[in-house]
């Protein structure tokens, strides 16, 4: 049932008093997104079966001429309406039509101030936590999840890590509530993404043992949830634990493990796992399997549709490709082709993406003490670890080094080693 003057009719009569059917409403969304987006979209939330998350607002907005403070009021209205559903079942009508105006009255007047688009959020958050309502939470959840996988955007990866904090204490709760199915398959789908971010980035500060527990918890949500793309990229996102720490058999066989899932049909989690297992093979010393891999992603990537292809830690873009075929050929010393892939990545990386320019670095750096400059390479990483903020000089970034420093003798060595001391 949709609430009477709600979202899901604010867009109703929006689009009708075009003249558009959903699928236009569709095109209209796909050119203010600037990605492709499903009619489906359209129906979910003019049926109110789901809520637009503030990340949909502006282009919404822009789409149907809507102002944005429409828009929030319309979707406050139509989430007090889903508490009053939710209360009825077992407070009793009379009980639920107090809380119903006296919840309202209060949303209306935030809404109605003319609430700030930067804060709509952490309003989602607040009023989900103040309310207790499953809908509102699982909601929310959901679009801190898409919210946070963009990668760290140049942020210290500790400041993103706490940015989290509150909303891993929600998602708690949240689980621990009882839920219809249909709900619970969401949640656990959602945990499953948010527990596997906070895994990546510990991976990415060192804290191996932890990252390792985190990927297994967002294993075991993926796999409760039923979806198989999901438990694919948590387990191709594990297996660069042990890749990145030493443990490279181990990681070729949870990126095999993370093949299989997949399966044949292409996504971006095939491709990711691809190429996780041609690094992990490349670095075991099996040349043929690591050109398979190789071979196999490159298939992939070449079927991708465009979300497939977002530049998100979820997706797998022609950029990321390159990262990982980088490391792959520097691993085999096919340096002509890495230092191909590391051009093509660095042209493709157009946000700050301070991890992933000082990774390409340093695999430049070992190929070129694989060609025989070792000063060449020792002043590259050099360049790289200073240039390098505190908050990323520690974890990958730092093990990579190492690893250089303990593949070069004499000058050069002992010039690296003076650098990691200060």
């Amino acid at each position: 049932m949709m609430a009477p003057d709600g979202i899901g009719v604010l867009l109703r009569t929006r689009r009708e008093r075009g003249g558009l059917t959903r699928e236009d409403a569709a095109l209209l969304m796909a050119q203010a997104l600037g990605e492709p987006f499903d009619a489906e979209n359209f129906k979910r939330w003019e049926r109110e079966t789901r809520l637009p998350t503030p990340r949909w607002h502006r282009s919404i907005g822009e789409a149907l001429g809507i102002p944005l403070e429409e828009i929030v009021r319309a979707r406050a209205v139509s989430q007090a309406f889903r508490l009053q559903r939710q209360t009825a079942r077992t407070d009793g009508e009379e009980a639920t039509a107090v809380k119903r105006r006296s919840f309202i009255t209060g949303t209306l007047a935030v809404a109605g101030a003319g609430a700030l688009p930067e804060f709509t959020d952490e309003h989602e958050g607040i009023d989900a936590a103040l309310q207790g309502s499953d809908a509102a939470d699982i909601s929310y959840l959901e679009s801190v999840f898409e919210r946070n996988t963009g990668g760290y955007h140049g942020r210290d990866p500790q400041v993103v890590l706490s940015k989290m904090h509150e909303d891993l204490q929600l998602l708690r709760d949240v689980l621990e509530r009882p839920h219809t199915a249909r709900d619970r398959s969401t949640v656990v789908r959602t945990a499953a993404g948010l527990t596997a971010l906070v895994a990546i980035i510990q991976h990415d500060r060192g804290n191996q043992q932890d990252a390792r527990h985190w990927f297994t918890t967002a294993a075991r949500a993926a796999a409760e949830s039923g979806d198989r793309r999901m438990l694919a990229w948590v387990l191709a996102r594990h297996a660069m634990v042990p890749l990145n720490y030493g443990a490279p058999r181990a990681a070729a066989e949870l990126a095999a493990r993370a093949r299989r899932v997949a399966g044949t049909t292409p996504s971006a989690a095939a491709a990711l796992a691809a190429a996780v297992s041609s690094r992990a093979l490349a670095a075991t010393g099996d040349r043929r399997g690591a050109l398979d891999a190789v071979a196999q992603v490159r298939g992939t990537i070449e079927q991708l549709d465009r979300s497939g292809l977002a530049d998100t830690w979820f997706g797998y873009p022609p950029q990321k490709h390159s990262v990982h075929l980088s490391q792959t050929f520097t691993l085999l010393g096919e340096t002509k082709q890495a230092y191909a892939e590391q051009e093509a990545a660095l042209a493709l990386t157009t946000s700050p993406s301070v991890m992933t320019r000082a990774l390409l670095a340093l695999d430049t750096a070992q190929c070129l003490h694989a060609d025989r400059d070792p000063q060449g390479a020792v002043d590259m990483a050099i360049g790289v670890w200073r240039h390098l903020p505190a908050g990323f000089r520690t974890g990958l970034v730092h093990t990579r080094v190492e690893t250089l420093r303990g593949s070069l003798t004499g000058k050069p060595r002992e010039q690296l080693a003076a650098v990691l001391s200060v």
